[in-house]
This record gives structure tokens, sequence and C-alpha cells, in this order.
């Protein structure tokens, strides 16, 4: 049986002049239309496509590749609004339904919605806005440090709420993040608390402790070495123009520059920072 709305390897097993069929198992013959065929293909290949269904609801193969998968979440462009729906551009000509029920606010055309791909109960591949349904309620088995893969989601209050590893809710504290963060942007993420209640709180900077020190004043000597040997910054400086010097915060950044001033590697005045000997 074929995965419908996912990637499979299926065979090649009959030609027709407006394309291929290729095994589907249980699922019969599966067309894959000419004009999705790769230059060479023979009969008995063995072919990666992405099976869905065509204008008629028939399951079909392709070799183009969808934005997001059955399984996944994706933030993505509402193309139509119909009477069952929302229709949403998914990278495939037949557009993605989200269907009226599945919607948690009014939406317009060309509005964007974060999502979640789904088969329904007719196999029809669908999308959700009701996320919560669709995240793994037992714990994560996570450790503090771990690299994760992160899917920004929604914002509250404290932050930025992520889907981490395409699975649990965890948190990116506002106050902790320097850089802009997108509705369905994936970016590498970290862990940073497991809570008593299982709650998950994020971090994007990767080390912590004396190592994150050590990576920090590193940087800010490299960077002052860039900009001969000084830089116009000082306590009053904004933590953003931290963040863009150095890609860190500005509490990281003052425990790194303590370690530096007291290895007399760098002085500190009021017009900016100085390396000290050749720059």
């Amino acid at each position: 049986m074929v995965q419908i709305g996912q990637i499979n390897k299926l065979k090649v097993i009959k030609r027709a002049e407006f394309g291929v069929f290729l095994d589907g198992d249980s699922d019969g013959e599966i067309l894959l239309p000419r004009r999705y065929m790769p230059e060479k293909c023979e009969l008995g290949d063995e072919l990666e496509v992405f099976i869905c269904y065509d204008s008629e609801d028939r399951l079909m193969a392709t070799t183009e590749m969808p934005f997001a998968m059955v399984g996944t979440f994706a933030n993505l462009r509402v193309k139509s609004m119909e009477r069952v729906g929302a229709f949403l551009d998914w990278g495939l000509p037949k557009d993605l339904l989200l269907p009226f029920r599945e919607q948690t606010r009014d939406l317009k055309v060309g509005q964007y919605a974060v999502v979640y791909l789904y088969l329904d109960k007719s196999d029809r591949i669908s999308a959700s806005m009701r996320l919560e349904r669709f995240i793994d309620k037992e714990p994560g088995t996570y450790e503090p440090g771990q690299a994760v893969d992160l899917f920004i989601a929604a914002k509250s209050d404290l932050g930025y709420k992520a889907i981490i590893n395409n699975r649990h809710w965890g948190l990116l504290f506002g106050n902790e993040v320097f850089q802009r963060l997108d509705y369905g942007q994936k970016l590498q993420g970290y862990i940073k608390n497991v809570r008593d209640d299982g709650k998950i709180d994020l971090t994007l900077q990767q080390q912590t402790g004396y190592k994150a020190a050590a990576g920090i004043a590193e940087k800010i000597l490299q960077v002052l070495k860039e900009r001969g040997g000084f830089l116009p910054i000082n306590d009053k400086t904004d933590a953003e123009v931290i963040y863009d010097l150095f890609g860190v915060s500005k509490k990281k950044y003052k425990m790194a520059l303590g370690g530096l001033y007291k290895q007399r590697l760098v002085t500190i005045s009021d017009d900016g920072l100085r390396l000290v000997g050749p720059s």
C-alpha cells in the first residue's frame, strides 16, 4: 500500500502515451503523467514520487515536491476561498483544502495560515489549523543542551511557541530572542529546561556555562581584530547592537567580556572597547 501524501519509491510497470504507470501494490496502477517523467524512464525503473490526487480525485504520482507533506506542519498562503473552505498553495497544481471546520480564525486570500497536513476519513489530503490535536501528548525525553529542530508556530505574551521535532510544544522566551522570527520558520534550537509539569523551555544558543563564555570571548576578540582593535560600545549600548556584532545576548556578552578583562586582553572605557596589544 502506498503512503498518500508522502514520498514513495515505486516501480515503472507500464508505458502509455500520456505517461507511465507505477506499481501501487494494493492501490493498483498509479499514473505518473508524462510532464513529470524523468528524461530516462524505462520499465522496471524505481522512481521516488509524491503520491496525491488529481483533479478528478484519482491517485496520481508526481516528481514535483510540495512545500509540506502529510504528518508535518507548514505555513501556507491562502490562494482562494470557496464554499467548502480555503484552498492553500502548497506547491502543487491542485491546491490543498483547509475546511471551514478546521479553521480557527477567519481567513482572506493572500493571508498565511500555520497548518498541519493530515489524511481525512476518506484518505484525502487536508489541512487543519487546530494544531493542538496533532501535538504529541506524551512527554518528550529531552535533555538540557540537546539540539532539536524547531518550527515557529505561534506567539504568546511570553515569547514564541515552537514545535519541537514535529512533535511537542516548546517556548522561546521573547527577552532571550535577538533575531527576527516568522511564523513557519524552521531553525535549529536547543533544550534549555524541561519543567516538572512537562513544559519545555527552549533557547537558540548552543552552549552554556564556561564553554559558552569561551566561545563568545573568541568572537569578541575576532571582531575587535577585524575592526582595527576598537569598538565604540559600552554598558549603555543596546542589546540589539550587541547581538548584531556577536550573535549573543548582552548578558552573555558581558560575562565573556569580564573574562577577557581579567586576562588583560582588552581595556574598557566610556568611549568603547579596545584590544590590548597589536591589532
